[in-house]
């Protein structure tokens, strides 16, 4: 009767060591998953900071061009750390930009006419 117990024992043992060892590699699959998101995550970071760069070059020589001080616009920019308070107020704000930037160009052009000569008096 030793040797039934034991051997039950045994299997008991080979069956939870079967158990642990389907989860273990249920557990690998899934870390090198992550280990797979996460380099993927860390790549698209490297490209979106390199892009961002090349953005903030472009918008600090077109503001010299302008003679615009880019870091009063930034230190006085309602910048913080998630982006805009709500979707609806990042949505109005590039709008708004658009609408004076338009208003801008009409008053331009309106002016542009008025001063310069007729082509049909030549």
């Amino acid at each position: 009767m030793g040797f039934g117990d034991t051997a039950k024992k045994i299997q008991t043992l080979a069956d939870t060591a079967e158990q642990m060892y389907g989860r273990l590699k249920a557990l690998r699959t899934e870390v090198d998953a992550t280990k797979q998101t996460v380099d993927e995550t860390s790549e698209r970071v490297q490209s979106l900071e390199s892009e961002l760069a090349e953005q903030r070059a472009l918008l600090e020589a077109i503001g010299d061009e302008l003679d615009v001080d880019t870091e009063t616009v930034i230190d006085n920019a309602d910048i913080s750390g998630g982006g805009a308070a709500t979707d609806e107020e990042a949505e109005a704000q590039p709008a708004d930009n658009a609408a004076s930037n338009t208003d801008a160009a009409d008053d331009t052009d309106t002016a542009d006419d008025s001063t310069a000569p007729s082509e049909t008096s030549g």
